[in-house]
């Protein structure tokens, strides 16, 4: 299962973080996602009903999409994920436990770090995709810079301050891929034009390279 997970996020790694998604909502704004051509949904669990907005999004895009949970802090609400559905489990921080229990549930896990020794301390709990934030603070030559010490195989997102104009720079610092918040979706924001912010982050994956 994670790793056909793991193989769609290569295709196109861009992670939409939902925060502060209603359920009555969620579907009409998955739907203008999938549209401007992202595959991976995440609803932070500090929003509202979380795990119903997981459930609603699973039976509506089905495999057009992968759906998980972001802001996941303990073993036991990724149980609650993946009952519900939920496919990938996102965490800001670096918890072993966490990370093992997803894995041991057949979920794809990314959590965050922010140093190398937390960069490490993930890798060998198994986490598949490491998640640096706030990637805004590292920079990119925070990145750079971890990324000499890391696996070169191993998938590190940026997640925090990343615009479209702003891809490419990431990207050849050694970003495989970004989690992204505001800059698409904020509670409020009509399906339309979070769809359209959507896009413009596909337009700016697909027209940058990797680092060389």
């Amino acid at each position: 299962m994670t790793t056909d997970i793991i193989a769609r996020l290569d295709a196109l790694p861009l992670v939409a973080i939902l925060r502060g998604l209603e359920p009555a909502g969620a579907v009409e704004v998955g739907e203008a996602l999938v549209e401007a051509g992202l595959t991976c949904l995440e609803v932070p669990l500090n929003s509202p009903r979380p795990l119903d907005s997981i459930e609603r999004l699973r039976s509506a895009l089905g495999d057009r999409a992968i759906v998980g949970a972001g802001t996941v802090l303990t073993a036991e609400a990724v149980k609650e994920v993946a009952a519900a559905g939920g496919q990938i489990i996102i965490s800001p921080n670096t918890d072993v436990a966490v990370i093992r229990a997803a894995r041991a549930a057949g979920l794809a896990s990314m959590p965050g770090f922010f140093t190398p020794s937390e960069a490490f301390a993930a890798i060998g709990a198994g986490a598949q995709v490491l998640k640096l934030f706030p990637a805004e603070v590292a920079g990119t030559a925070g990145l750079k810079a971890v990324r000499a010490v890391l696996p070169a195989e191993q998938r590190v997102y940026a997640v925090g301050g990343v615009e479209p104009d702003s891809v490419a720079a990431w990207r050849s610092a050694g970003a495989s891929g970004f989690g992204i918040g505001s800059a698409i979706y904020r509670a409020g924001r009509s399906a339309t034009e979070t769809g359209e912010r959507a896009a413009a982050f596909v337009a700016a994956w697909t027209g940058s390279s990797p680092r060389p």
